[in-house]
């Protein structure tokens, strides 16, 4: 036989067994590898396969893709990263997601039919839940009550708590879910201007963006002027003029400044004057004296004065009869020791 012939046939005998075997070898190159055209990679791709606009297609029943580090130096970073395409077992979850292998969580995660838009990264850093055009740092937008929750959920060891914080056509909340879904705050559309105030050193002001005092409830017609002041040093003071400083502890003014009713930082208690000097002050500027102290009731009016230095209690009171009487209590109970009626007759039990 033709040597030449006999070697042709034993080559081209072992081309073909090396055609009908499966090869199994992985494919190594050592190079650069550039793909002018879609590359499939997976289990499942076919020959032939119509890629469409896809540049690379990844398919199989099980999809991963896997970054691992093989960094050794105790100065660089290792972590193992990976995305997975669904879940693999049974009942499992549609969703995309990024692992952190090493650390053995999910942090990210996206399921399968979330709304458009449902995140959107806006070219100004702006990011946007379920709208294109976040307008501030975060914007949310849903057709109903959009609103952002807060929850506590136990598991540092603290009691659970839920807060939600919404709005819609109605009011701003802030929505206590824990407990009852109760709604503590809310602010109503077309509420005015600094309704409500806190300033940098804690003062609060009502109506006014400049609070005088620790609570400041301007006048409807000069934000300025207080209707209700808590002043720096804790006095309290009430008006309705738009000019006022409360005198003592408490102080209620009409107009021109005038005190109605004032209780002095010594606890002395002054009617129609702002600087009484005695526990009970009344001024009156009527011509009728009687107009300074006036009580009236259905039954016997009663007034009680009680030294405390002394062991007697006094009480001037009006009687079924018309008449005006004063009594002593010396313990034993109340005993009448003068009277006077309408007609100008004293009747006293002392010595005339």
């Amino acid at each position: 036989m033709n040597i030449n012939l006999q070697m042709r046939t034993v080559l081209f005998g072992s081309v073909l067994s090396l055609l009908s075997s499966p090869l199994m070898a992985d494919n190594v190159i050592n190079d650069d590898h550039i793909v002018i055209g879609s590359q499939c990679v997976g289990v499942d791709c076919n020959n032939g396969e119509s890629f469409g606009f896809d540049t690379i297609r990844l398919k199989e029943n099980n999809l991963r893709i896997k970054f691992e580090d093989t960094s050794n130096s105790a100065t660089f970073a290792t972590n193992d990263w990976q995305i997975t395409i669904n879940d693999s077992e049974s009942g499992g979850a549609n969703k995309f997601s990024i692992d952190d292998v090493d650390g053995g969580t999910i942090p990210f995660t996206i399921e399968a039919t979330a709304p458009s838009n449902t995140l959107y990264l806006g070219s100004k850093g702006r990011v946007g839940f379920g709208t294109t055009t976040p307008m501030e740092k975060l914007h949310v937008v849903h057709g109903n009550s959009p609103s952002l929750r807060l929850e506590q959920d136990g598991s540092s060891g603290f009691t659970s708590q839920v807060w939600d914080m919404g709005s819609n056509e109605a009011n701003f909340f802030i929505r206590d879910v824990t407990n009852g879904s109760r709604l503590p705050f809310r602010i109503v559309p077309g509420a005015s201007n600094n309704s409500l105030y806190i300033a940098s050193d804690g003062d609060v002001g009502f109506g006014t963006s400049t609070p005088d005092g620790q609570i400041d409830v301007a006048h409807s017609d000069n934000p300025n002027n207080h209707a209700f002041l808590i002043a720096p040093n804790s006095s309290v003071g009430v008006n309705i003029d738009n000019t006022f400083s409360p005198n003592g502890l408490f102080d209620v003014q009409s107009t021109g400044g005038v005190s109605n009713f004032t209780v002095a930082s010594d606890g002395k208690v002054g009617i129609g004057t702002s600087a009484p000097n005695a526990n009970l002050t009344v001024v009156s500027t009527e011509e009728d004296a009687g107009a300074m102290l006036k009580m009236s009731k259905p039954a016997d009016v009663k007034l009680v004065l009680d030294n405390t230095l002394i062991a007697n209690k006094w009480m001037m009171k009006t009687t079924s009869d018309g008449r005006l009487a004063f009594l002593v209590n010396t313990g034993s109970g109340w005993a009448e020791v003068m009277s006077v009626d309408d007609a100008g007759n004293l009747t006293t039990t002392g010595t005339p």
